[in-house]
């Protein structure tokens, strides 16, 4: 892979330019060996971005909640930045990328960067390189991210780890609320939207999610108290409300330091999710390693366990190597 000029690629990215961020994101992706010089580069530009959430069912209209989302930004003044994690093929590792479709009113506004990007058999419902993905993003000047995921099940409420407010879309007549109880999705709901209100039963969804709501854990005074909204994605309608509820979350949040603790909960898992994969590449390059080999033997001979034989691996692998924190 050829190498790039990465400060000048940053540049040309914080001054707005699509290709740059593309080009940036593809680092990403592509696991390149840059990409430790493209996130020192961006680091000091990052920490402002607004990430939000949004998840559920298929079928219940996160692209077009996602396209009105960003027109409502907009109209504030926000640059908004959108990655729209699809659902891999499991023949080509391709995604569909039908987002990208859904949201082609914006592609001519230069405030606004849409990237879709393939779970590549992730679970969780992310890309594996969604978090860089959103620094580069952040550090190229975005004031809200929307992180569009593939629907919601068992495993894939890792948005709630990666966002400042999660958003749950349901929509009547979808047998979502059960669901919503099943996938455990009531408990990494910021806000909540029922999305096709027009439709028959979207009253009966909005009590039923406020009674199961009531029912979860107590909540001390000034908790928050998940928001329910309505609304009719399609026609923009409840949309206002939806960023009104984001904005209450978030001015809750920053008063009482759960925005940065967010944050700094996130950075952790970044910062060990990178520590460990290298981890990994390292152990994968042991097999038929003599070290291996020799506390297989002893392992099989009975003169050590397991457990200890996994230790001096991990300690032949990490000790020389092993740098302690400045």
């Amino acid at each position: 892979m050829a190498t790039v000029d990465v400060p000048d690629l940053v540049t040309r990215a914080r001054q707005g330019q699509p290709r740059a961020v593309a080009r940036l994101i593809s680092l990403v992706e592509g696991a390149s060996p840059q990409l430790r010089a493209v996130m020192a580069a961006l680091a000091p530009h990052t920490g402002h971005a607004y990430v939000v959430g949004l998840t559920g069912s298929p079928g219940v209209g996160k692209s077009t909640s996602t396209s009105a989302l960003v027109s409502a930004y907009r109209r504030a003044g926000k640059r908004v930045g959108v990655l729209a994690v699809d659902p891999s093929s499991p023949f080509s590792g391709g995604a569909l990328l039908g987002d990208r479709v859904r949201m082609s009113e914006h592609a001519s506004d230069p405030g606004v960067y849409i990237r879709s990007m393939a779970t590549r058999g992730h679970l969780g419902g992310l890309s594996w390189a969604a978090p860089q993905a959103l620094r580069v993003l952040d550090g190229a000047g975005c004031d809200v991210i929307l992180v569009e995921t593939v629907g919601v099940g068992q495993s894939e409420v890792e948005i709630a780890s990666l966002a400042d407010t999660s958003v749950v879309l349901l929509a009547p007549g979808m047998g979502d609320g059960i669901q919503a109880a099943k996938a455990g999705i009531l408990e990494i709901g910021d806000v909540f939207v029922v999305n096709k209100a027009d439709r028959e039963g979207a009253d009966a969804t909005v009590r039923e999610l406020n009674h199961m709501l009531g029912l979860g854990e107590a909540r001390a005074a000034g908790d928050w108290r998940p928001s329910v909204v309505k609304t009719v994605a399609a026609r923009g309608e409840g949309v206002d409300e939806v960023v009104e509820a984001l904005e209450k979350h978030r001015a809750w949040m920053e008063e009482r330091g759960v925005l940065t603790e967010r944050r700094l909960r996130r950075a952790a898992h970044e910062v060990e999710s990178i520590a460990v994969t290298a981890l990994r590449e390292r152990i994968g390059d042991v097999h038929g390693d003599r070290r291996l080999t020799v506390l297989a033997e002893q392992v099989i001979a009975g003169d050590l366990d397991p457990y200890t034989a996994a230790d001096r691996l991990l300690a032949a692998l990490t000790g020389p190597a092993a740098v302690a924190p400045e």
